[in-house]
């Protein structure tokens, strides 16, 4: 079984391996998700390259996209091979790279080709399989035609489904205007929790905080966040402590920063680059005194030639001096 209660979204462009083994440092229990990985990337790319990650960074699920069945069948497998804790199915990116390869939330007006994704993909692996999707696209956005297309895929063997709880616009809008002009409708994915009791719903959308995720967590089987958690990755931290485990006692951020040094250190021997390690942990003091001047440390000195981990140590300095 897995713990679905605290979830961090799939992130184009965030969360990439670096980011989840920090997030990984914060909470202990975040069911942590990979960017979207295409199955037609696995299929003709470098599946090595593609799904790598740390064995600390369990639980962690892989998000594929795709919309042919037998390509999403092979990449279920891939990933279950390398040690993936969940597949989940992407329908509900709305961008129109996405929809081009006629796959995310342009699917849901096709029900029945996600079911025969799904149970494809079920068939392939012994790993949960999951959808996450919109309540609705364009003009399809009442409640009959949400609940035909979870019931549809349902029937396919899926029992979790992560509901962004906004509709998406097909036409018009980018992606970050899909994250924020269509309004927020939780009540249909509570309606459908209500109807669907032993059905697993994970609530994603619009949650920002500790008093967010306390309102809404009750009536859900879990919250899902994603940019917020980008921006101020100790969120996690107290997530966890307010509806996991109150017993649980955080590392401190500057044990994070020397523990994330470390793996730094093994990726960069790899030919990872440091911009891209740095990335992450830019967030993590947010709203400390003293942040402002850390990230800015942590942008210039990082780009400095010959520039190492030892700017990821040294930049604790900089609270000293604040203090």
């Amino acid at each position: 079984m897995i713990d679905r209660r605290v979830c961090v979204a799939p992130m184009m462009d965030y969360t990439d391996r670096h980011c989840r083994y920090l997030l990984r440092l914060v909470s202990p229990g975040a069911l942590l998700y990979t960017e979207m990985v295409t199955a037609q990337a696995l299929a003709h790319g470098d599946p090595e390259r593609l799904l790598a990650f740390d064995g600390a960074e369990h639980p962690v699920a892989l998000q594929l996209g795709g919309s042919d069945p037998k390509l999403l069948a092979a990449a279920a497998k891939l990933g279950a091979a390398r040690g993936y804790d969940e597949i989940n199915l992407n329908v509900g990116c709305p961008s129109d790279r996405v929809q081009s390869g006629r796959f995310g939330a342009c699917l849901m007006a096709a029900p029945g080709l996600v079911a025969d994704c799904v149970r494809a993909m079920r068939e392939a692996v012994a790993v949960p399989v999951t959808v996450k999707c919109r309540i609705g696209i364009d003009d399809h956005d009442d409640y009959d035609f949400f609940a035909r297309f979870v019931s549809t895929v349902r029937d396919a063997g899926v029992g979790t489904f992560i509901v962004h709880a906004r509709k998406a616009y097909l036409q018009g809008l980018s992606p970050r205007e899909n994250r924020e002009v269509p309004p927020l409708r939780y009540e249909v994915p509570q309606r459908l929790k209500r109807e669907n009791p032993d059905l697993e719903v994970v609530l994603n959308g619009g949650l920002r905080s500790v008093g967010d995720v306390g309102e809404w967590l009750p009536g859900f089987d879990g919250v899902m966040l994603g940019r917020q958690v980008w921006q101020e990755p100790w969120l996690l931290a107290q997530l966890h402590r307010a509806f996991v485990d109150p017993s649980w006692q955080p590392l401190a951020r500057h044990e994070i920063v020397e523990r994330y040094a470390v793996y730094a250190e093994a990726r960069l021997a790899e030919g990872h680059r440091l911009s891209s390690l740095l990335r992450p942990v830019q967030g993590l003091y947010s709203g400390v005194a003293g942040s402002r001047s850390w990230r800015r440390y942590l942008s210039e000195e990082g780009v400095r030639p010959g520039a190492g981990v030892s700017v990821l140590r040294s930049s604790l300095r900089v609270f000293d001096v604040a203090a």
